[in-house]
Order: C-alpha cells, then sequence, then structure tokens
C-alpha cells in the first residue's frame, strides 16, 4: 500500500504501526487486575450447608427481620436484599435442595401457585408491566447460592433500562425494602385466599387431582396410566416403561 510523498510527487510505502506479538501475548494484551474477585473464587463468605444457608435461616426469623412476604406448606416468599428491580421476590422452598429435579411434587405445585400469586400481588401493588420469572441452576448458570434452589420473580416497567443502571452503574429504587414488603404481604393475603375459593390449585383442595395426588389424576396421582409421571421405583423420571414413547431407550 502507497501513499503521496511529503515532499513532493512521488509515493512512499505506508506503514501501519501494530503492537509485536514476539514475546508472547503478555506483549499484547492489556491487563485488568480484579484483586477483588479472589475472594469469589475462593468461595469466601458463601454457604456450606444448612447452618448459614440464608434460605434456610430467613424461615427461623420473623416476617418482618427476613422480609418474608408469605409462608405456605413448603414454599415461601420473600424478598431479594439486593434487587434487580423494586418488588423483586424469591419464591423458595424450605427444604434445603440445589435442584428442580429434587423437588417433590407438592413443591413443584406449590412453587407454580405462589409464582402466579407474586404476580398478581406485584400487578395490584405497582402495577408492573411485565415479568421477569426464573432460576439459575448451578453455579456456572448465575446462581448466586447454587445449593439452595430459588425462583426469581423480577417486575419490570417500560423505562426501567435507563442511564442509571446501564452508564451509572445503579440501581434506584424508591422505597425501603421493609415497605415494600408490608405492601406486598398485604395484599398477598387478598390474592391468596382468591385464588384458594377460584382456584382449585391454589386451594390444594381434595377436589383437585394435582394437590389431592388423587388416583383420578394420573400424572399428580403417579398412576400406572401414565409412566412419566408414575414414579416407579425402576426410572422416577421416566420409568422406563415400554408403553411411554419418550423412554424406551431407558435401561
Amino acid at each position: 500500500m502507497s501513499a503521496p510523498g511529503r515532499g513532493g510527487g512521488g509515493t512512499e510505502p505506508y506503514r501501519m504501526s501494530v503492537p509485536s506479538d514476539d514475546a508472547g501475548p503478555t506483549a499484547v494484551f492489556e491487563h485488568l487486575w480484579t484483586p477483588y474477585r479472589m475472594a469469589y473464587i475462593r468461595g469466601e463468605g458463601k454457604p456450606t450447608g444448612t447452618h448459614d444457608c440464608p434460605f434456610c435461616v430467613i424461615p427461623t426469623l420473623g416476617d418482618e427481620e427476613g422480609l418474608v412476604v408469605a409462608r405456605g406448606t413448603t414454599v415461601f416468599a420473600v424478598l431479594n436484599l439486593y434487587p434487580y428491580n423494586a418488588g423483586h421476590l424469591m419464591l423458595v422452598p424450605y427444604r434445603h435442595v440445589p435442584d428442580y429435579t429434587d423437588l417433590t411434587v407438592e413443591e413443584v405445585a406449590e412453587l407454580g401457585a405462589f409464582t402466579q400469586t407474586a404476580m398478581r400481588t406485584i400487578r395490584t401493588v405497582a402495577g408492573a408491566h411485565g415479568f421477569n420469572i426464573g432460576m439459575n441452576q448451578g453455579s456456572v448458570a448465575g446462581a448466586g447460592i447454587a445449593d439452595h434452589l430459588h425462583q426469581h420473580a423480577v417486575p419490570r416497567w417500560g423505562g426501567d433500562t435507563n442511564f442509571m443502571p446501564v452508564v451509572g452503574l445503579t440501581r434506584v429504587l424508591p422505597q425501603v425494602l421493609r415497605e415494600t414488603r408490608d405492601l406486598l404481604a398485604a395484599a398477598w393475603s387478598d390474592h391468596a385466599a382468591a385464588a384458594s375459593s377460584t382456584h382449585p390449585a391454589a386451594a390444594a383442595s381434595s377436589t383437585h387431582p394435582a394437590a389431592a395426588a388423587s388416583s383420578t389424576h394420573p400424572a399428580a396421582a403417579a398412576s400406572s396410566t401414565h409412566p412419566a409421571a408414575a414414579a416407579s421405583s425402576t426410572h422416577p423420571a421416566a420409568a422406563a416403561s415400554s408403553t411411554h414413547p419418550a423412554a424406551p431407550t431407558e435401561a
């Protein structure tokens, strides 16, 4: 590649300066020192068991102290101490289990019912436009407390991703957590009562097969008519039944 000469009409080679990699990557790459991350890498301050797991300790506290919004039979709802948005709730089983597949039928049903009530409650109290609902399974997937499963219910509003969080790296929360908890707890009881009277799954009544685990509902009753839900002793997840097309290859 050539460029016009400086002194006259001639040309001279055009050269672009590039870093030399003769000394290997250290000569090319810049360095960003992050010694504060060593605590995370070493796992310092992370729970090591039920004795110091926040999700095991919280149910032993009072509702206000623990920021508990609602308590169920197998699951409880609690405000996130470091919320993504105002009203950020977590739905947590009491049992100290890491994986969604570890939950019982009853826990799965109540976790789902609590998720619905959380959405209805936040819409009533704060007029949320939408939600991010989900859970991170395993530390590699981003779970902060991987040993105790928890599902997030994050309310969203149009424009909530703006200058402050994107450029200023700052969350703006218009209300202290205890006031938010009080509002959500009061509204939660109203929605839970209404849901129990109109929605059999929330009532966990004997008239709803999924909650009562009656013989009239194969998926919840683990009856022999549905191999995948039969929870047989040979393979609880798939039953390895020849009558179930999704599981013919199971050993």
